[in-house]
């Protein structure tokens, strides 16, 4: 059986779509494969690169990248991350399911953050959402 392609889709392709890609290839790998993208790219996180290591999942190789970069836009679900994102979503042909679950952004949260620590923190609270969410595609897919 062929795997479902997934597209995650945020505002600059640095941090949210980045760990939600990251979660799916390491939990659910041999039966999705995930893509992500930006409306702009803006470079992967290094904190998010951090905090998904501490979580035993490498995202260090993931490229930032736009839609219009993708080499294949036959996407089975198109899932938007951030209301931004949700609201310019491109239109993709055939038969896409199209979900949105919006996520704080870490790299916002953490410029106003009181200190070092607080700004960490924001970054795993995200990444355990994210978690969360992914595991629970399989279900919302089918």
């Amino acid at each position: 059986m062929a795997k479902q392609r997934i597209l995650f889709l945020c505002t600059g392709n640095s941090c949210r779509s980045q760990m939600a890609e990251g979660w799916v290839r390491h939990l659910f790998g041999e039966q999705i494969e995930a893509a992500s993208a930006g409306i702009v790219k803006r470079g992967v996180d290094p904190r998010a690169i951090q905090v998904m290591a501490e979580a035993g999942v490498d995202i260090s190789g993931q490229k930032s990248k736009t839609v219009e970069e993708l080499p294949d836009q036959d996407f089975d679900a198109v899932i938007t991350l951030c209301d931004s994102a949700n609201e310019s979503c491109p239109f993709f042909p055939g038969q896409v399911t199209r979900l949105h679950r919006g996520f704080d952004d870490p790299p916002s949260l953490a410029r106003a953050a009181p200190d070092e620590e607080s700004a960490w923190q924001v970054y795993r609270r995200v990444r355990d959402e994210i978690q969360e969410f992914v595991r629970s595609l399989p279900q919302r897919l089918k």
